[in-house]
């Protein structure tokens, strides 16, 4: 069963980043994306890749994000 983390921390969104961790993203209580990768982020927005082509850019304040490990 995997676990969850939750992402709060600039340390969390690049341990997440280098370990290429997948994750999850709730906006207002509801899941919004899942099962992409974090490729950037910045003190406002994360940069979230699911697929080749495939980009999203979440509010740090907005949104809650969530580590996925196996």
């Amino acid at each position: 069963m995997p676990t969850q983390r939750r992402l709060e921390t600039d340390a969390d969104f690049q341990e997440a980043m280098e370990m290429k961790y997948k994750v999850r993203v709730f906006k207002d209580n509801h899941q919004i994306d899942s099962g992409g990768i974090i490729i950037r982020f910045d003190n406002n927005t994360i940069v979230v890749q699911s697929s080749v082509s495939d980009l999203a850019y979440h509010s740090r304040t907005a949104c809650e994000l969530f580590e996925i490990r196996k």
